[in-house]
């Protein structure tokens, strides 16, 4: 996959600085449409061996560009707050908004990469590290991402010889360290990994582009002209929506769903009710306390049917937790920042640090929702969400997050009971609107988008928790019994 990066590629000064003059221009009306049309983001990755260039690339790309419309990431060691978020975590945050570029000075393939050749993981690791990466990348192209993948390379003498070069110049004397040294006699481990990964990323959607990085002039024109041509063709001539060609999701046909099984009449009388509530918040307390809790998060996420109760039982809950280390999400309509970036994004901002509890009121399951339901975006989206939620969601749950997922839900009798109350009640007028009562006409079409909600994203690693909200008493015991045996479990499998 290298060979042709090192053929010697070169370009004598005098065409060098002929063709300069016009690629910079050319970059740079190409960077102003981009950002005036504001369509979609660019997503640079810059990787490669060390001495190849990369760094003066990244330089050379602000110099010849307007430096306030490109983001410059260099992911070097994680910081404590990156070591305790999934390792995407720091890219997610990173990624450009739409009209911007971004470059990534390292990136999500770098890690992999050296732990492989540093013996720290097996080629099972790597492999679905690759895997991860191409859903990763498949759905940043899906959201509308131009991905540019650079890789730049040097043969082993080459490397040498560059290194020996920095090394000897009092002003890149410190860009060689002993771990680049190091790393040089594992040349041939590199290269046969990063091939490897190369070659299984290498996709349609974000092919790589292995770039010979002997000579400073030939670079730097490659990517410039490499860049201007991707930016260019997508700027003038737009990606279309991509229509779904999958048949269409049917309902059982004998019109049974989970909801149809639930026991619905399930109560639990007021005394009952405040000895419980006592029980099971003071063991929350409890737990949150533990010195194992500190090594992990937990997520609470709540959805379910308008009027189901979910304000009511996240009150119960954060009642028993100390304000410090608790935050309440709420979800509503994306704002405009959040929708220049690919959907998730507004949701891995949030994801807590350990020891700390997050409840998300309303959450990324709008898209299979609402969304759905309303067209409010297009059934391929609404379809490839499942598969990335559950992404999303094992990423959590392996980093050592606690993910309790509830689905309130009630009668369609008692929502219109708990409506008219609602109305009635001057300090509960708010609660009620007229989107409520024409969500309410849909009822049918929510309760079938819940259903395949529920059968596509209640995995082994998270599961849905259905709870039966008429009587609100049960259910606010439930959630808090559901919750505590949750982390409960997670600290003794821990343990």
């Amino acid at each position: 996959m290298f060979e042709s990066a090192e053929l010697g590629h070169t370009i004598d000064k005098v065409t060098y600085g002929a063709l300069v003059p016009k690629l910079r221009e050319d970059l740079l009306n190409a960077q102003f449409d981009l950002s005036q049309q504001s369509s979609f983001p660019v997503i640079l990755l810059i990787d490669g061996v060390d001495g190849a260039g990369k760094g003066e690339t990244v330089n050379l790309l602000n110099a010849w560009m307007d430096p306030r419309h490109i983001e410059v990431h260099a992911m070097g060691e994680k910081s404590d707050e990156e070591r305790e978020r999934p390792p995407m975590w720091r890219f997610w945050r990173a990624l450009p908004p739409k009209g911007k570029i971004g470059i990534f000075f390292g990136s999500w393939y770098t890690a992999p990469i050296v732990q492989r050749v540093m013996g720290k993981t097996k080629a099972a690791d790597l492999n679905q590290s690759i895997d991860e990466i191409n859903r990763f990348e498949k759905m940043l192209t899906y959201e509308g991402a131009l991905i540019i993948k650079f890789w730049f390379h040097l043969s082993q003498e080459a490397q040498r010889k560059r290194l020996k070069g920095l090394e000897k110049d009092p002003k890149t004397r410190w860009r060689v360290t002993e771990l680049v040294w190091e790393r040089l006699k594992l040349y041939s481990k590199f290269r046969k990994i990063s091939e490897q990964a190369l070659r299984a990323t290498s996709t349609a959607e974000a092919p790589w582009i292995v770039i010979e990085g002997t000579d400073p002039r030939y670079r730097s024109v490659s990517v410039g002209k490499i860049l201007l041509e991707a930016m260019r063709q997508r700027l003038d001539h737009p990606v279309t929506a991509i229509l779904s060609n999958v048949p269409p999701l049917q309902a059982p046909l004998d019109r049974l769903n989970v909801f149809n099984k639930l026991d619905m009449s399930q109560k639990i009388v007021k005394n009952t009710f405040d000895s419980e509530l006592e029980k099971y918040q003071g063991k929350l307390n409890l737990l949150t306390r533990d010195e194992r809790f500190h090594n992990m998060s937990v997520i609470a996420l709540f959805e379910g049917s308008d009027a189901a109760g979910k304000g009511g039982a996240i009150r119960r809950i954060t009642n028993a937790l100390d304000a410090r280390h608790y935050h309440i999400i709420a979800v509503a309509a994306p704002t405009e920042e959040e929708r220049a970036q690919p959907y998730l994004w507004r949701f891995w901002r949030h994801i807590p640090r350990i020891g700390r509890v997050t409840i998300f009121d309303r959450s990324w399951y709008g898209r299979v929702l609402v969304e759905r339901v309303e067209k409010l975006c297009s059934e391929t989206d609404w379809l490839r969400a499942y598969g990335e939620i559950n992404d999303f969601e094992e990423q959590l749950v392996k980093n050592n997050t606690v993910l309790v997922k509830f689905w309130l839900t009630i009668t369609k009798d008692e929502q219109l009971r708990r409506f008219r109350e609602r109305e009635k009640t001057d300090f509960k007028r708010f609660k009620i609107t007229e989107e409520d009562w024409r969500n309410r006409k849909k009822w049918n079409a929510y309760e079938t988008a819940v259903c395949d909600m529920i059968d596509r994203t209640s995995t082994e690693q998270a599961p849905w928790t259905l709870v039966e909200a008429n009587n609100k008493n049960f259910a606010r015991i439930k959630i808090l019994k559901t919750l505590c045996q949750q982390i409960e479990f997670h600290m003794k499998k821990k343990s």
